[in-house]
């Protein structure tokens, strides 16, 4: 199926055609016609399938009518979790109506309000947004009366960052009769319960099975010393000449500290995480999409609203804290049906954590060793005994009293009854000699 049969107009025809687009993924191909057709809908979708497009072609062609600039109004409102995403899905916007005179504006923090609030009062169609700084330009009087689509997208993600309260804020200040399109990578009970509040007989599109991972990304993981982590990685993007790769850390001073022990290997990197400012955020950002920077580590601030183009590795120097945060992270590679591969690497703790992650995904991780690197084999975690205890569901042993010696179930003399549905047990009676035979005659 072509994007023309799905009912996508030539102004957008032409954009996609330009940016390489030839055939709708499966969920364009099923949201496209919804969307169009002007119904509400709830898609779970991996990341990298191609959702930004399932939404963003129908926004735009629902909206191509426009007015005079000083007569617009917004439309639109596309609503993402972090300042990245909402750059990422601006950007594609952009290219999306390049063909078209709708504007689009983007609404972040690190932004200067003022600035932003000037761009609005030009005339703007459709805004990009975190859901704290349309919350600002709402109590600073932004009108959000004439929303026709109003796009929720990686509501699982914005939900986890504490966002519920916002999206309940905005939702009441929407006219009655708009259609909402809800977005989510996974699929939980709180998504659910959201869907349930800003939804109007949804039709429901599940692309891929909960929390499930791309199939054309080839997952692996090797064990190795926690001490021996930072070698291995620089010696597997060394050996095998990955030309572009993206590394996650669970902390920014472990994002920090990684990145000195690569520069120290002659690797030229770049670093992401909250305590960097927007701007040298992007501009990092901008030199690893350009292939100026080889390795960029980042933590997970960019396991999502990243769209590098073609992005072949991704790597787990550190696991998760959230278990579903690695289908997201590894969500960075094998985009739109490429190939991909996502390496983990475990040491002695994360042997047991990635089991968590494996429930999650449905499917067990190929463990590796790689030569020279072996893990110590007589290591072993702090908390060894208690993990195992855990994981086997054991139960305590019991205990008798000395004054028993043997178990219950051995000791003939204790007797159990049941009374009124108690238990009680009885105490065995005292040894006495038996009485003696009379010798009398009778």
């Amino acid at each position: 199926m072509s994007f023309e049969k799905l009912g996508v107009i030539k102004p957008l025809l032409g954009a996609i055609k330009e940016l390489g687009f030839e055939h709708p993924t499966s969920i364009q191909k099923r949201a496209i016609p919804l969307v169009l057709a002007k119904e509400d809908i709830f898609a779970t979708a991996q990341t990298g399938t191609g959702k930004t497009a399932a939404f963003g072609l129908p926004l735009l062609q629902r909206l191509r009518n426009t007015t005079a600039t000083e007569d617009r109004v917004l439309r639109g409102i596309i609503l993402s979790p972090t300042r990245e995403l909402s750059l990422q899905i601006f950007e594609d916007m952009q290219s999306f109506a390049k063909h078209m005179s709708l504007e689009c504006a983007v609404l972040v923090g690190g932004k200067d309000l003022e600035a932003q609030q000037r761009t609005l009062k030009k005339g703007i169609d459709i805004i990009i947004a975190t859901p704290g700084r349309l919350m600002e330009h709402v109590e600073k009087g932004l009108n959000l009366a004439h929303v026709e689509i109003f796009v929720i997208d990686e509501a699982d993600r914005m939900l986890d960052m504490g966002f519920a309260k916002d999206i309940r804020k905005v939702h009441p200040l929407l006219p009655k009769r708009h259609q909402t399109l809800l977005f989510s990578a996974t699929y939980s009970d709180k998504v659910r319960k959201l869907s349930k509040l800003v939804l109007t007989k949804p039709t429901f599109i599940e692309i891929s099975k909960k929390n499930s991972t791309v199939d054309t990304i080839n997952q692996v993981a090797y064990m190795v010393d926690t001490d021996k982590k930072a070698a291995l990685l620089a010696y597997l993007i060394g050996s095998r000449n990955y030309p572009q790769v993206l590394v996650f850390t669970r902390t920014k001073a472990s994002a920090d500290m990684l990145v000195l022990e690569l520069k120290k290997d002659g690797l030229k990197c770049g670093i992401i995480h909250g305590d960097k400012t927007q701007a040298n955020r992007q501009k990092t950002l901008n030199e690893f999409k350009e292939g100026k920077i080889k390795v960029l580590v980042a933590t997970d601030i960019a396991s999502r609203g990243l769209d590098i183009e073609e992005l072949p590795y991704v790597i787990n120097y550190e696991l998760p804290s959230v278990p579903e945060d690695y289908v997201h992270r590894v969500g960075r590679t094998g985009r739109a049906g490429r190939d991909g591969e996502a390496i983990s690497l475990l040491d002695v703790y994360e042997k047991f954590d990635i089991k968590d992650i494996e429930r999650v995904i449905g499917m067990k991780i190929p463990k590796e060793t790689v030569v020279g690197f072996e893990p110590d084999p007589n290591l072993r975690r702090a908390d060894a005994e208690e993990v195992k205890l855990k994981n086997e569901h054991k139960k305590p042993e019991i205990k008798y009293h000395k004054r028993n010696m043997k178990s219950p179930s051995s000791n003939k003399r204790a007797e159990v009854t049941k009374k009124s549905g108690t238990t009680k047990k009885v105490a065995p009676a005292k040894k006495t000699s038996a009485p003696k035979k009379s010798t009398k005659s009778k």
